[in-house]
């Protein structure tokens, strides 16, 4: 009885551990999926903004209290503009989707979202890259990465 215990224990707890990314893990998805050069964002500026904004972390989540919302994901991308998480006050949804999927270790629907909102507001939409990127020499984001 212990050991089966043990074992459903286990299971519960793998179910919620995220996939957090190695930095040239995250580079090399993101190239592959057509973020280096995406509406004049570097590679390097999409590695420093996701490091800042959820330590590459895909189940990082982030309430915001005015306007009431949730940011989401490794790209921490908000339920009030741009996905549904069904408690968000008037939410827009521009992504067309649940914010629930912005939290699966294959990031591909949140790097989908994430062109969305660069197309629509460019990378200054996310705070952490103005305070963290903006201006500054972001090569070590990429160093040794082979991107």
């Amino acid at each position: 009885m212990k050991a089966l215990l043990a074992l459903g224990f286990l299971l519960l707890s793998a179910t919620v551990h995220a996939k957090v990314y190695t930095r040239c893990e995250l580079a090399k998805l993101l190239k592959e999926n057509g973020l280096d050069g995406y509406k004049g964002i570097s590679l390097a500026d999409w590695v420093c903004l996701a490091q800042h904004e959820s330590s590459f972390n895909t189940k990082a989540t982030n309430y915001n209290s005015g306007p009431k919302s949730t940011d989401y994901g490794i790209f921490q991308i908000n339920s009030k503009y741009w996905c549904n998480d069904g408690k968000t006050p008037n939410a827009v949804n521009t992504c067309g989707i649940s914010c629930s999927v912005l939290l699966q270790d294959d990031i591909t629907q949140a790097i989908k979202c994430a062109k969305k909102v660069a197309s629509q507001q460019g990378v200054t939409a996310w705070v952490a890259w103005k305070t963290h990127c903006q201006n500054r020499d972001l090569s070590q984001y990429v160093a040794g990465c082979g991107v």
